[in-house]
């Protein structure tokens, strides 16, 4: 936590008029357990009367910006697949993610059973308290303060009496510490990159049917190519960077791309990973 404290705003005012709390999470994430090095994100946490949401600050950007100029030509697709909302108070969680060109939202019910510990230690001004639990396959380590009165946390983390500060797995995949909170006057508005992804509404879908569109990714990423290769033998297709001609080029292609989905198959719901065969 010493890292990012250097960035975080000291005081965290959670004043009564304000319609929508906002903490800034940096999350550091191993996207494949054996890396060293860690993908980094900023993350953020809207907390208002009525609901909580968790989404990446690369959506939030895409969003500004269209705002700004008044289209939808900035468009973000999360990474993280860690875009969740819920009603405050509750542990029923709405889940959204990307699956090719699709847009799709599934509900869990994530209740942790957290055990707080005794052991203290003081940050700036804050003191943090140690609670650990065992969540999505992960066993976690949390620190919270009782002093900021929400009982909320990035991603699903949720449950603890006060604001989770910092929170990691034993395995150090996943690192989330809070560097900043900012006070809004209005409850923010997420319609445009949460619920629908700049103009793909979230379609609804069950875990066996999430299960379903994953598999169907992996075994043919480029359908949609291939599609067109059908039609069309001599067209030719740019994937990556890389110019394709046939379907010997597009089957290599389809072969690279399986082992990257392999690779960084390392989702923070370790418990929900899909197990792909070759």
């Amino acid at each position: 936590m010493k890292k990012t404290l250097h960035f975080f705003c000291l005081l965290i005012i959670i004043s009564l008029n304000s319609q929508t709390h906002r903490f800034i999470y940096e999350l550091q994430w191993k996207m494949d357990s054996t890396d060293t090095d860690y993908q980094k994100y900023n993350m953020i946490l809207d907390i208002n009367s009525k609901e909580v949401k968790f989404y990446g600050r690369n959506l939030l950007v895409a969003d500004s910006l269209n705002k700004k100029f008044g289209n939808m030509d900035n468009k973000h697709i999360d990474m993280t697949g860690q875009v969740v909302k819920r009603k405050t108070n509750t542990a029923e969680n709405e889940n959204f993610i990307n699956i090719k060109f699709g847009y799709y939202s599934f509900k869990t019910t994530d209740r942790i059973n957290w055990k707080i510990s005794g052991e203290t230690k003081q940050v700036q001004q804050y003191t943090l308290q140690k609670a650990t639990a065992t969540f999505g396959g992960r066993n976690w380590v949390a620190w919270f303060s009782r002093e900021i009165p929400f009982n909320e946390g990035p991603f699903k983390f949720s449950g603890l009496p006060g604001l989770v500060f910092e929170i990691y797995d034993t395995k150090k995949n996943f690192i989330y510490n809070l560097i900043k909170s900012q006070e809004l006057p209005d409850t923010y508005h997420t319609e445009n990159f949460l619920e629908s992804n700049f103009g793909n509404k979230a379609i609804p879908i069950t875990e066996k049917l999430r299960q379903k569109l994953l598999t169907e990714f992996f075994n043919d990423p480029f359908s949609f190519e291939r599609t067109n290769f059908t039609k069309n033998d001599t067209l030719n297709i740019n994937i990556n960077g890389t110019q394709i001609s046939t379907v010997d080029e597009l089957n290599a292609q389809v072969k690279n791309m399986q082992e990257v989905i392999k690779k960084y198959n390392n989702p923070v719901e370790i418990d929900k990973a899909m197990h792909y065969k070759n």
